[in-house]
C-alpha cells in the first residue's frame, strides 16, 4: 500500500503561530492564516513583494530598527545554514485601515533554513510569535512597574544586539588576523617549469571555521616531489597556529624520510606534544616523475583523486590509517606504490570540498569523479577553478577547503 500524499501547503496552514516562506532574496512564497490575521495583511499583499516593501520601519521613529535587525538574522542565516533566534523586537506595524498611522508592536522572531540536497539554502522559514497584547496586559494589570517592565525588555534586547554586533566584530577582526597568518603560512610554491601545479586556499563564510586546512609541496632530488594536505580539528587563530607548526614539521620530516609513510609517522610522534593536534587528518604523497609512480600514505583523510587522461578517475584510498594522535600507542603507517601515466592529473583536496551535513562521504566522492570527468582536459588552474565552482555551496561552504591539482 502507497503513503499517502502529504499536502504541504495545507500543513503550512494549519500550523499554530505566524510562519511565512521566504526565497532567499527575501520575498513572499507563502505565509499561513495566522501570519496573514496578525500582521493585518491578505496573501494577496504578500506573495511575490520583497519582504521590506510591505514590513518597512517605522519612518517617524529614526531610531527604529527592526527591519534592519530582521534582515541581519535572515542575512546570517543565508550565509551559514543555521537557524537564527532573534531576541524581542519592537517592529511597528503600519495600519491598512488608517494609511500614515504606525502601530507600536513586538514580535519575537525565528529565521531557520531550508536546504537542498547541495547544502544550499532554497526557502527560509521566518516563523514569528507576537507579544504586543502580553506586554499590554502586563501594563494593564501593574500599571509603571509593567511599563517599566516594558521598557527594560526593550533596552535589554536593544543592549543585547549591540554585544552581539561587538561579537560580530570581534569575530570579524579574528578572521581577518586568521586569513592573514594563513596566506603567510601557505605561499604559493615555487616549483620548476614541467610541474604544472595549482593551489587553492577558500576560507569558510563564518567567521570562526578558518583556518585548519593546509598543503604543503616540497622538492625533492631525482625528479621527485613530496605533496600533502592536513586538516586541524579546530578553527581559528588558535587552529592556524596549529596547522602552521604540522605544516612545517611534516615538510622537514619529507625531506629526510624515506616515503610518506614514514614522514606521517614521525608527524605523529610530533603531534602528541602539539596541544589541539589530536585528531588532525593528513596526506601525503610522494610523486616519482622518472619511474611514473606515486607512493602514498594517509591519516585519517580523504582520498586523493587521480584523473586518467581519459577521464577515469581513480581514489587513492589503499593506505588509509587512524588520523594523528588517535592511537593510544605509536606504530607503523601504511603506503602503497601507485603508477601513472603521462597527461594524468593527481588532486588532493580537504574535507571541505566533498563533505555536505547529513550526507555518506561516498556521495560527496561521486560529485568530485563526475566534476572531475567532465573537467578533464582543462589545464591545472582552470581545473582547480572548476572544481570549486561544481563543488561548494553558492552561499558559501561552513568548513575552508585546501586543493591541489598537478598534471603529472
Amino acid at each position: 500500500m502507497s503513503e499517502p500524499a502529504i499536502d504541504y501547503r495545507a500543513v503550512l496552514q494549519a500550523l499554530p503561530g505566524m510562519v511565512a516562506l521566504l526565497t532567499p532574496e527575501l520575498v513572499y512564497v507563502d505565509a499561513n492564516a495566522d501570519y496573514m490575521r496578525n500582521s493585518g495583511r491578505t496573501r494577496e499583499d504578500l506573495v511575490g513583494r520583497y519582504l521590506f516593501d510591505v514590513f518597512p520601519n517605522n519612518p517617524n521613529d529614526p531610531a527604529a530598527t527592526g527591519a534592519g535587525n530582521l534582515e541581519a538574522s535572515l542575512r546570517r542565516v543565508i550565509a551559514t545554514g543555521e537557524r537564527d533566534t532573534m531576541a524581542l523586537q519592537r517592529y511597528d506595524v503600519e495600519s491598512l485601515q488608517r494609511p500614515g498611522r504606525w502601530e507600536q508592536r513586538y514580535w519575537s522572531p525565528i529565521n531557520a533554513p531550508v536546504l537542498d540536497a547541495e547544502g544550499r539554502v532554497v526557502l527560509l522559514v521566518h516563523r514569528v510569535e507576537e507579544v504586543t497584547e502580553l506586554i499590554r496586559a502586563r501594563g494593564r494589570a501593574a500599571g509603571d512597574r509593567a511599563r517599566v517592565l516594558e521598557a527594560e525588555l526593550y533596552t535589554r534586547s536593544r543592549e543585547l544586539q549591540e554585544v552581539n554586533e561587538r561579537l560580530r566584530q570581534a569575530h570579524a577582526r579574528e578572521r581577518e588576523v586568521a586569513l592573514a597568518l594563513q596566506d603567510a603560512m601557505l605561499p604559493v610554491p615555487h616549483l620548476a617549469d614541467h610541474h604544472q601545479t595549482a593551489v587553492r586556499y577558500q576560507p569558510a563564510v563564518g567567521a570562526l571555521n578558518v583556518c585548519g586546512d593546509w598543503y604543503d609541496l616540497v622538492e625533492l632530488p631525482g625528479e621527485r616531489l613530496a605533496v600533502a594536505v592536513g586538516d586541524v580539528v579546530g578553527h581559528g587563530l588558535a587552529a592556524a597556529g596549529v596547522m602552521g607548526q604540522l605544516r612545517s614539521a611534516l615538510s622537514a620530516a619529507s625531506r629526510v624520510s624515506a616515503g610518506p609513510a614514514q614522514a606521517l609517522e614521525a608527524l605523529g610522534l610530533y603531534a602528541r606534544s602539539v596541544n589541539g593536534a589530536e585528531s588532525t587528518t593528513a596526506v601525503s604523497v610522494h610523486i616519482d616523475w622518472p619511474a611514473l609512480s606515486l607512493t602514498y600514505s594517509s591519516a585519517g583523510h580523504p582520498p586523493p583523486a587521480l584523473l586518467r587522461e581519459g577521464g577515469a578517475v581513480a581514489f587513492l584510498d589503499r593506505a588509509t590509517d587512524p588520523p594523528l594522535g588517535a592511537r593510544p600507542e605509536h606504530g607503523s603507517r601504511p603506503q602503497v606504490r601507485q603508477e601513472f601515466a603521462g597527461g594524468d592529473t593527481l588532486v588532493l583536496y580537504t574535507d571541505g570540498l566533498i563533505e555536505r551535513r547529513g550526507e555518506d562521504i561516498d556521495v560527496g566522492l561521486g560529485r568530485l569523479a563526475r566534476s572531475l570527468a567532465t573537467h578533464r582536459a582543462l589545464a591545472p588552474e582552470r581545473l582547480a577553478d572548476a572544481l570549486l565552482h561544481d563543488l561548494l555551496p553558492v552561499a558559501g561552504a561552513t568548513d575552508d577547503t585546501a586543493l591541489v591539482v598537478i598534471r603529472l
